[in-house]
């Protein structure tokens, strides 16, 4: 049977290309997408969702606007990364219609009421601490929880120690990690530490649009932004796709090598969003996290190739030595 899944989601470019990457893997199904305020104000990054929805077929897939700021900060989009539409300023055409009467909040509850479902929140966490806060029962139910966001060893990337979306709602963060300290169960955290790793480059870009004109140019649309940012902030040729990362892991967790640990993320001063993994057991707590630290980037680039433009490994002929 196919598991079936919540994204969380706030896009944004890379969320774009994991929201595409799930709805083409066979082994989920994913029966909702929940949206929160992050990279995008939560009315943008629905219009996105739509518009990544028709691209590929699926606007059978119902989207809910959630939590339009975080619980206590003020909020701050990461549009000067994702571009002013959150696309990377591909501007593409608006999809009317498609609200929905639930909220996400909502749509949470009341679908955690039935039945266990798994999660992979690619933005703040603020939905489900506010789930939390309304019914913890239904909060419990969650199955497995895969997180994008934190960071173990490598550095920040909008303070020195922290990552965007723990940044952004490091209270909401901050809740849902010392839940599941509470419930005995683990978060799984794809960080900077691995997703830094998936570079998208020049080349790959090419490739993707030789294997299919059509799914190549819309990447290639809603990532130049994505380009020109990196190549100004980090001298990358290539842009870093973070989010995919958190599907694939969640698709195949042996794609990464990780360790349990106690995590505990900070919410003051310059360390807020600060994810502080006590590898070392100095707190003597029980792990309420899985933490993610190395990933097969070739191993990635199948699986997510394979599943965006539907192609078998045998067509992939001369992907392995493109990232040679």
């Amino acid at each position: 049977m196919k598991r079936k899944v919540i994204i969380d989601t706030d896009p944004g470019i890379d969320d774009s290309l994991a929201i595409m990457m799930a709805l083409a893997s066979p082994e989920i199904e994913v029966i909702g997408i929940t949206l929160v305020a992050g990279n995008t104000p939560v009315e943008m990054g629905f219009e996105n969702a739509k518009k990544v929805l028709k691209h590929v077929g699926r606007l059978d897939i119902p989207v809910f606007k959630g939590a339009d700021k975080p619980l206590k900060k003020e909020f701050v989009s990461a549009l000067d990364t994702h571009g002013e539409d959150g696309l990377g300023e591909s501007f593409l055409e608006t999809v009317e219609g498609y609200e929905q009467e639930l909220s996400a909040l909502e749509f949470l509850e009341q679908t955690l009421e039935k039945e266990s479902v798994d999660v992979i929140a690619i933005g703040p966490l603020t939905n489900f601490a506010q789930l939390l806060e309304k019914n913890e029962t239904a909060f419990n139910n969650i199955g497995r929880f895969v997180s994008m966001g934190g960071t173990y060893k490598s550095h920040g990337n909008c303070s020195p120690v922290a990552e965007y979306n723990y940044w952004e709602d490091p209270d909401a963060a901050s809740i849902v990690y010392a839940q599941m300290s509470k419930i005995h169960k683990k978060i799984e955290m794809v960080g900077l530490d691995v997703t830094r790793k998936i570079v998208l480059t020049p080349t790959l870009l090419e490739y993707i649009k030789r294997l299919d004109k059509e799914t190549g140019t819309f990447i290639q649309q809603i990532t130049k932004f994505y380009f020109d940012f990196h190549w100004e902030w980090e001298h990358i040729i290539g842009c870093v796709i973070n989010d995919p990362l958190a599907i694939a892991y969640y698709l195949q967790p042996d794609l990464c090598t990780s360790f349990e640990s106690y995590v505990q993320v900070e919410t003051e001063s310059i360390s807020r969003g600060q994810t502080l993994v006590d590898a070392y057991s100095f707190y003597k707590q029980e792990a309420n996290a899985k933490i993610c630290t190395q990933v097969d980037v070739k191993e990635f680039y199948y699986m997510f190739l394979e599943r965006v433009l539907h192609k078998t490994r045998e067509e992939l002929d001369i992907l392995e030595e493109i990232l040679r």
